[in-house]
């Protein structure tokens, strides 16, 4: 498998879980730095490698009024200040070939939005920048269908690549996670991710916005982990039902320590029966 190296992080091929975690959408400096500080503090305590994320705009809201975030300029600043404070990498999604240069100037990672995986323009700008590419695998495409993105990106001259499950479409406003498509990316030689999150959305389930249901986030990242996933997406807040965006699928930012320890529990398991 390709290691991914990031900062002092090694994750794929048996390395400690990669934890990537914050709020849906940059709403304030203050915000991220209180989810920065504690998520940064138990991944450290259980010896997790952490990455701060966070968009500086959710292109893909249901309803055209609903907030989209700081827009770039000022959300980078937010990035780059997190990135400082507290000596992590950090994530954003970019939506169009022309953000992937700028953006990357000051992140860490790339992260390709899900319904914009296919878009072969925007995972090439994202590759030639030499920065991390993390692709979640989008609602309408099988596991098997991320071979050909991961030929784009590695053609580009990029390896630096993780692919990321968050679900499939199943229905009306409803989401399903096949388990096995874990192993079946990871057989691509590449670190997977499972989104522990947006995995129980429910897209468009509440008319103007997305719906979802939050208790089962645990269900399904213990399965995940238990199937055997080199890192674990989760986006958090301290008060999710405030949350300007992705209200309903959001942890608690005060469960956070719980779930990573189930997880570091399991993950040696999965581990050891390799």
């Amino acid at each position: 498998m390709n290691i991914v190296e990031l900062d002092n992080y090694k994750i794929g091929a048996g390395n400690p879980l990669a934890i990537i975690a914050g709020p849906c959408v940059i709403e304030s400096l203050d915000l991220c730095r209180t989810v920065a500080a504690e998520a940064s503090k138990v991944c450290s305590d259980l010896g997790l490698s952490y990455i701060f994320k966070a968009s500086f705009d959710k292109a893909n809201r249901s309803s055209g009024s609903s907030f989209r975030g700081q827009g770039m300029e000022a959300g980078l600043e937010v990035l780059a200040t997190i990135k400082r404070e507290f000596n992590v990498p950090v994530l954003t999604d970019i939506h169009e070939s022309w953000q992937a240069k700028p953006v990357a100037e000051v992140v860490d990672v790339l992260q390709i939005p899900a319904f914009l995986s296919r878009q072969t323009d925007l995972l090439l700008a994202a590759a030639e920048t030499g920065r991390v590419v993390n692709v979640k695998k989008g609602q309408f495409l099988a596991p098997w269908d991320m071979k050909n993105i991961v030929d784009k990106v590695v053609a580009a001259g990029n390896s630096r690549l993780m692919l990321t499950e968050r679900g499939a479409s199943f229905g009306y406003n409803t989401l399903v996670v096949d388990m096995r498509s874990l192993p079946a990316m990871r057989s691509y030689g590449y670190p997977v991710v499972f989104d522990a999150t947006h995995s129980v959305q429910q897209p468009g389930g509440l008319g103007n916005a997305s719906g979802g249901q939050r208790e089962y986030i645990p269900h399904l990242m213990r399965a995940a982990v238990a199937a055997g996933v080199d890192a674990l997406f989760l986006e958090v807040h301290p008060e999710p039902e405030k949350a300007l965006s992705d209200a309903a699928t959001m942890l608690q930012l005060a469960n956070l320590r719980g779930l990573l320890e189930q997880a570091v529990a399991i993950d040696k398991i999965a581990k050891a029966a390799l």
